[in-house]
């Protein structure tokens, strides 16, 4: 008889057991198979259920199978359980969509049942108490190499099941920032592959391609991303939600630039996109901060002009010429003036304070600026189109640097 008392701890004590214990409790395989597979649907609500299909036969080769694994490991002096089945229950959990606390609580209910039914035949046979004390401790040593292994193959299933989400999620980024735009169809199909609700609308986020590995993994996490060009573009769903700005601040950080998109119709994707890119450019050309989440919302008028670059030109070169031929000093001056001067709608002290000059100097600079342009500074369409010109110039950062 083998030794039941061991010198140090021994992960798999099953194999001190003796020959005389797999002859008590082989006779008993068939039916403590059926008994615990009972057991189990009673104690298990997630197992209450028809054993039919792929379900049915996965419990009851599972049961059968770690049951003659556990004799024959004892017989062949403890070799490990070979893993591929109960790997395969661990990944299967996860395509039913179940946790694996379902599945580790049914070996804990098999693991009871087993001891209960060994423990009587060995009593019947006559095993001494402690080949019953190494039995117990064997058949719970035994069912947690199972569960380990069970817990690989959910880990294994759930990483390459993310994988597989991810790469139809960029594919589905893809298909929405087509232009033209995909066929809806296609575009609904790959959506319940990629398991991501098409939403009402939703908003194109636009940051530089370098920055891709640190901004991601901080972006909402029903972000979906797809690299276009030289920029990473997130769509993200719901884009009104009073949270998101603040996450997309924080995703960002206060050193680096990216750009919002407004937000759009799904279809419309690709318009969101352009958008935002274009925000990007701006604060490329410094027509924008450069850096901080820039909404394009805030920038429609130098996104309008920036459209048609050369029309935008010949405006500044029509509206604006009556200063081209002032000094570069005296034409700055002027042209912050006037820049000042539309902006606060003619307010003499309101300029002065802008541009932190006396109002007496304002008040030369107007008389200069009205010698220069006339009658224009009185149509309300001319000045309209003089502030479009300014604003094409950057004469409104003039403004801002503006100093008596």
């Amino acid at each position: 008889m083998s030794d039941p008392t061991p010198d140090v701890f021994d992960p798999r004590p099953w194999r001190r057991l003796p020959p005389a214990a797999v002859a008590a409790m082989r006779p008993q395989l068939p039916d403590l198979a059926r008994e615990i597979i009972a057991a189990i649907r009673v104690e298990v609500p997630a197992y209450a259920r028809p054993l039919e299909g792929p379900f049915g036969r996965g419990l009851v080769v599972g049961v059968e199978e770690a049951l003659r694994q556990f004799l024959d490991g004892i017989e062949s002096g403890g070799a490990m359980p070979r893993s591929r089945v109960y790997v395969t229950l661990g990944r299967g959990e996860v395509r039913a969509g179940r946790s694996l606390d379902v599945l580790l609580a049914a070996y804990r209910v098999g693991a009871r049942v087993a001891w209960r039914r060994f423990s009587a035949g060995g009593v019947a046979v006559g095993l001494e108490p402690e080949t019953l004390y190494l039995l117990a401790e064997s058949i719970f040593a035994y069912i947690d190499e199972l569960s380990a292994k069970s817990a690989e193959g959910y880990a294994l299933e759930q990483s390459a099941a993310a994988g597989e989400r991810r790469a139809q999620r960029q594919r589905l980024a893809r298909l929405l920032l087509r232009d033209p735009p995909a066929d809806p169809l296609d575009v609904e199909e790959v959506a319940r592959t990629a398991q991501w609700k098409l939403p009402a609308s939703l908003a194109a986020f636009a940051f530089p391609e370098p920055e891709s590995e640190r901004i991601v993994p901080r972006l909402p996490a029903d972000a979906i991303v797809d690299t276009v060009g030289d920029v990473v573009c997130a769509l993200l769903p719901e884009p009104q939600r009073p949270d998101l700005l603040g996450k997309l601040q924080h995703a960002v950080g206060p050193r680096h630039v990216a750009a919002l998109g407004p937000p759009v119709a799904w279809g419309d994707a690709a318009l969101s996109l352009a958008r935002a890119r274009a925000v990007l450019e701006l604060a490329a050309e410094g027509a924008a901060p450069d850096h901080g989440v820039l909404d394009a919302a805030d920038h429609t008028t130098a996104l309008l002009l920036r459209s048609d670059r050369r029309l935008a030109q010949e405006l500044v070169r029509t509206r604006l010429a009556p200063l081209a031929e002032l000094a570069a000093g005296p034409r700055a001056r002027m042209t912050a003036t006037l820049a000042a001067w539309l902006a606060e709608q003619g307010r003499l002290q309101p300029v002065a304070d802008r541009l932190h000059i006396h109002p007496q100097t304002v008040r030369y600079r107007l008389g200069r600026l009205r010698e220069l342009f006339g009658e224009q500074l009185d149509d309300p369409q001319r000045r309209f189109e003089l502030e479009l010109a300014l604003r094409a110039e950057g004469a409104f950062d003039l403004v801002d640097a503006a100093v008596g």
